[in-house]
């Protein structure tokens, strides 16, 4: 694991579109593509604006880069609260991105189970998986919630146990409905996993997570640990 704090937000955001363009140059240099699982939330929105401005636009040949989403909210793709709309508004509509490379939740079918087994057979297609293997993304950006969760994997939630699943539709009580999520073991399979998180009112939690008693039901943040990957912490948070 490795923990970078950066000294501001223009940092952090600089310092995570250069890690994006190393990982998606090196990618493409060995595989031909840069798969690559987006976090919604307020935070990706300013690192998915800077990345269409130079000198990271050019950097980028973005039409060999396959885009999914780690979690989505069960909304249509065109509510405030959907992260098929952040991304489409701040990052697809502004550069030239084949539509079949943009892997969305089909949120329109309504029920979230439904929803969730579509993402997994659309993810096991793309990857060309074999029964009960997990894909292997070259990216996936996380952030983390006050509470400690990440991607919509929530404290105390049914989902933090699945080992067999890609993606699931997991209850979240507090909010009364479903999310739909990749599994921790889809998440601990990537090549590379980078957290980014901003707001010092964060720092707390941060604290727990990276130095206190390991407790995932309680910060399911904890529970990620790549199987043969690397972990990045990006943060703007003071933490001493």
């Amino acid at each position: 694991m490795q923990l970078i704090e950066a000294k501001n937000s223009e940092e952090l955001f600089n310092l995570a579109a250069e890690k994006l363009v190393e990982i998606a140059k090196d990618s493409i240099a060995e595989r031909g593509q840069f798969t690559l699982a987006l976090s919604g939330g307020s935070t990706p929105k300013k690192l998915y604006s800077l990345l269409t401005q130079e000198p990271f636009r050019s950097q980028v040949e973005w039409q060999k880069i396959r885009f999914f989403f780690g979690d989505e909210r069960n909304v249509a793709i065109d509510s405030e609260e959907s992260n098929f709309r952040m991304v489409n508004e701040a990052l697809f509509s502004k550069v030239e991105i084949p539509t079949k490379n943009i892997h969305r939740f089909l949120t329109e079918k309504g029920e979230p189970k439904i929803v969730a087994e579509e993402m997994e057979r659309e993810t096991q297609e793309v990857f060309e998986l074999r029964e009960n293997e997990f894909p292997r993304f070259d990216l996936i950006f996380l952030g983390m919630g006050n509470d400690g969760h990440t991607a919509s994997l929530f404290p105390e939630t049914e989902g933090l146990k699945e080992d067999k699943r890609i993606v699931i539709e997991n209850y979240v009580p507090k909010f009364d409905t479903f999310r739909l999520t990749f599994t921790f073991p889809t998440i601990n399979n990537a090549r590379n996993i980078m957290f980014l998180i901003s707001g010092q009112e964060k720092a707390e939690t941060l604290r727990e997570v990276l130095y206190g008693e390991f407790q995932p039901e309680k910060l399911p943040s904890q529970a990620v640990k790549p199987v043969n990957g690397n972990l990045l912490f990006l943060t703007d948070i003071k933490l001493k």
